[in-house]
């Protein structure tokens, strides 16, 4: 998957946002002003950090190996690194970028998850 592929569809999500907070190197994508991914446009392949329920996690790591990483410079327990390369199914991406966007819509306050719903 290549970093258009990934970035338009990151944007076409409610209330998404990106940004170079870590310098240019490092492309964030926000919900309502929290992060649901990074993605490193130095790496080659190109990887991104997506944030992933604790368990799943751990499966996605083994079934996976070498594909799915423990999250880089993340909080290991609820981050994976995913290494974008040809070994992962395009529609797997799709569905763990889901998985993180709406794990941190999920954890948003109330008067938060109210702003992004009216948009």
């Amino acid at each position: 998957m290549n970093i258009d592929t990934f970035r338009d569809y990151c944007l076409s999500k409610k209330g998404v946002t990106e940004g170079l907070p870590f310098g240019p190197d490092n492309l964030v994508f926000k919900v309502m002003g929290k992060m649901f991914s990074i993605v490193s446009l130095d790496e080659v392949p190109l990887r991104t950090n997506l944030k992933c329920d604790p368990d799943r996690a751990i499966e996605l790591r083994e079934e996976y190996d070498g594909s799915i990483l423990p999250g880089y410079h993340m909080n290991k327990q609820h981050w994976n690194t995913l290494i974008l390369d040809h070994r992962l199914d395009p529609k797997l991406v799709f569905e763990l970028i889901d998985h993180s966007y709406d794990l941190v819509v999920d954890s948003l306050t109330q008067k938060l998850k109210k702003e992004l719903e009216d948009l």
